[in-house]
């Protein structure tokens, strides 16, 4: 596995390269060669998810004095959003330097979104290990700097949730009920799936480590869903 080159992705040159490789290690992998390595990257991706929230809350407050708790609340999500950070490793190109299990690999893995962004927050706790918070805020400027100042200017959007009960109230329809359909992890890491339905369909999925969290990945997907079906209406 060429490092070298992730390196000069991310923008730096990792002191402790054992790290960057725990990062890039999935759970399928460790849980398929548990003789050959001890754990996976879920504790690194815990402790990125804290960084990478401090430097995001720490740009915010730097950048936006105008902007109230809320609004950074507000902001914050949507800089961190699982599909924004899938997205930042896409273009860091970290889907193909997962280490993944089989059966992961064949499912898509490489390309699933929950994977990529979870990769990401892994990279960056391993390099705040390494190298210490201010490293940490320089990689995460480079692909969120652009997003920080534009959402600043434009104001804190309304969030997906209160965009889907907007939406279905225009349309008169049922208002939204969210319910956690699993919960998985220990107590200091939880895991929820959480679904989005309107009387008795479901609109949307999402997950995160907090129940809030997978309430907005599950609104953002009923609105992509509702916003494609009336695409197709209209050109029918």
């Amino acid at each position: 596995m060429d490092l070298a080159a992730l390196e000069a992705s991310l923008g730096v040159s990792f002191k402790d390269r054992g790290l960057l490789r725990l990062a890039l290690l999935h759970a399928s992998y460790a849980n398929e060669h548990p003789d050959q390595v001890e754990g996976s990257n879920e504790r690194l991706e815990f402790l990125g998810d804290a960084v990478l929230e401090c430097v995001v809350t720490e740009e915010l407050y730097r950048r936006q004095p105008g902007l109230s708790e809320g609004d950074m609340t507000v902001l914050r999500s949507a800089l961190v959003s699982g599909q924004r950070l899938a997205q930042v490793a896409r273009d860091l190109g970290l889907g193909a330097y997962l280490v993944l299990g089989i059966g992961e690999e064949r499912s898509g893995g490489r390309e699933r979104e929950s994977n990529l962004a979870a990769v990401f927050e892994a990279v960056l706790g391993a390099l705040f290990l390494d190298q210490g918070y201010r490293k940490c805020c320089q990689v995460v400027r480079r692909p969120l700097g652009v997003e920080l100042r534009r959402l600043g200017r434009q104001g804190a959007p309304a969030d997906a949730k209160t965009q889907l009960q907007q939406l279905l109230q225009t349309r008169g329809g049922s208002p939204p009920r969210y319910r956690t359909a699993e919960e998985t992890g220990p107590d200091h890491d939880r895991r929820f799936t959480v679904e989005v339905c309107a009387g008795d369909q479901v609109l949307g999925t999402g997950w995160g480590r907090r129940r809030a969290l997978a309430e907005q990945q599950a609104a953002r997907q009923a609105l992509v869903g509702l916003q494609e079906r009336a695409s197709v209406l209209s050109t029918s």
